[in-house]
């Protein structure tokens, strides 16, 4: 999860439900519970730095907090939950890939590494549930506001998508002893896995949207899988979402992309499946998600063209996005009923998006992606 914390970023401080991570289906006692001074005495033990401002930041199921440092610069402590600290090769491989892309230019966090030379340490602690075990991360402070604050310009969103693809490029030369943990047979957020939502579908019995979602599930058994040879593979950061990309004002008067965040969901999929994660999400945050398209589809062709099999699929794996996205929000109400009000009016938005999609049909969507990626490109 990003600095801000996904599910608390995406619920509870913008008032949205599209995003809702896997972990919500965890148990409440895998969170950490530090306290400040115990914060401190991390920080100054594990990396001999010494806290000058120490705050928190929302987060859903681990515990993240901002410090300043007296010797000078920012950082963000990241305390893993108990549950996901048993995965340390999992966190290490998203950790070095962190690196790996600010090695290779892209504004992602790194990791300070601790006194011992290690990148995380794991840390005994009782937080009122018995002792725990919990992976500890200091990582740099990235400057910057959610790019779900800013106006979505189509440059912008032509940046975003550049930045995507370029993104997958790099993580495709990384290399890695535990490279082998990204291939996530059974990730309920993976578009490869798609399927795995019909144990879920049962939420929306008595709901007409059940009809789109089985119908968005069968096109993609029929048209999209039997397409699957012909995609690309690559490592995808699986969550290019608009809490998870940070961007700052450019000497243009527009905005630059100054950070990318939350590397948890991180899996050994297609390129293709990034390209339809990243316009699913642009469109949630554009007041005309159709046009969102364009822009994301040219910047991303600037760095891979797409084939055949790819373009034909498009359209559906961004539908795919969203019955990942709405299926397991609702499925969190069942998980936390004293939620459930607040979750469905967050979430109208993305039904409302959804709808237009499936309603304006695979043909229409397509010319108008298309088309104006070509035109985009052509004003450049």
């Amino acid at each position: 999860m990003s600095a801000e914390g996904r599910f608390s970023a995406a619920v509870g401080c913008h008032g949205r439900a599209l995003h809702v991570h896997e972990a919500v289906m965890a148990e409440k006692h895998t969170k950490p519970n530090f306290n400040q001074p115990q914060v401190a005495e991390l920080v100054k033990r594990l990396f001999k730095l010494t806290p000058a401002e120490i705050r928190s930041l929302p987060s859903y199921d681990d515990q993240n907090f901002y410090v300043a440092v007296a010797e000078g610069g920012e950082y963000v402590l990241k305390i893993m939950n108990s549950e996901d600290s048993k995965n340390g090769s999992m966190i290490e491989v998203q950790t070095y890939a962190m690196t790996f892309l600010h090695q290779n230019g892209l504004p992602a966090q790194t990791a300070l590494p601790t006194t011992s030379g290690k990148l995380m340490s794991l840390e005994e602690m009782d937080c009122g549930y018995g002792s725990q075990k919990y992976l500890v991360r200091l990582l740099t402070y990235l400057p910057g506001t959610t790019i779900s604050k800013s106006p979505l310009s189509p440059q912008l969103l032509y940046e975003t998508g550049k930045t995507a693809a370029r993104m997958d490029l790099i993580l495709q030369k990384m290399e890695h002893p535990h490279m082998g943990v990204l291939q996530r047979e059974n990730f309920i957020w993976s578009l490869s896995c798609l399927t795995l939502l019909e144990r879920y579908i049962h939420v929306l019995d008595g709901d007409p949207l059940q009809e789109v979602v089985n119908s968005v599930l069968h096109q993609y058994k029929t048209s999209v899988v039997p397409q699957w040879t012909s995609f690309r593979k690559c490592i995808n950061h699986g969550d290019f979402n608009d809490l998870n990309i940070l961007v700052q004002p450019d000497e243009n008067d527009g905005y630059k992309i100054s950070g990318i965040l939350d590397f948890g969901d991180m899996n050994c999929g297609y390129y293709i499946h990034e390209l339809a994660i990243t316009i699913m999400y642009m469109m949630t945050e554009h007041p005309n998600p159709i046009e969102v398209g364009g822009p994301v589809l040219a910047g991303w062709e600037s760095v891979l063209p797409l084939n055949k099999a790819e373009k034909d699929c498009l359209y559906l794996l961004v539908l795919s996005r969203f019955c990942q996205s709405l299926v397991l929000a609702r499925y969190s109400v069942t998980l936390h009923p004293e939620n459930a009000e607040y979750l469905m009016i967050s979430s109208k938005r993305g039904i409302f998006i959804f709808r237009q999609l499936w309603e304006l049909g695979k043909e229409q969507v397509e010319k108008v992606w298309f088309e104006s990626a070509v035109q985009f490109d052509d004003r450049k």
